[in-house]
């Protein structure tokens, strides 16, 4: 059973760019490196070898996950999307009402997310506070530390 995994056109380019550089350059570095452990003599003891050999496989997981998840990307398309309310991909500025600052968060999927640029899952309290708002709304999110209120400021 294979959910899909909603991805932008860019954060795919970069998984694809990724898992080449793992197939070619990562599997031919860890050949030379089992290469030469296994130069060193006696199997059984040798450390080296040993690592490399689990450094294979951890590289293979890493391979095989990042099949995978390419296996079910979706390019997330935005242009039938309302403008004037806030989406998967949007840029939303909003003024925390706790503390008066302002911050801008780019609503992406969990895979995607990465708080510091500014990207927030649409799975987590915040993102999921922030689906669906329009400019001028006040909306809370229930965070860890408590609730947080949030005035949009403006989406793009």
């Amino acid at each position: 059973m294979s959910n899909f995994v909603y991805l932008s056109k860019e954060r795919i380019r970069e998984l694809e760019k990724e898992l080449a550089e793992l197939k070619n350059n990562g599997r031919k570095k860890m050949a030379e490196r089992i290469a030469e452990a296994r130069a060193h003599g006696d199997l059984s003891e040798n450390a080296e070898y040993d690592a490399a050999k689990e450094e294979q496989g951890l590289l293979e997981l890493k391979i095989s996950k990042l099949e995978d998840l390419l296996s079910r990307a979706r390019i997330i398309d935005t242009s039938n999307m309302p403008k004037d309310q806030a989406h998967i991909l949007s840029k939303v500025k909003v003024k925390n009402l706790n503390n008066n600052k302002i911050y801008e968060y780019i609503l992406v999927s969990p895979e995607e997310a990465d708080l510091e640029k500014g990207k927030i899952s649409i799975t987590s309290p915040v993102g999921q506070a922030l689906m669906g708002v329009k400019v001028g709304q006040t909306v809370e999110a229930k965070v860890p530390a408590g609730i947080i209120k949030f005035e949009v400021l403006g989406i793009e």
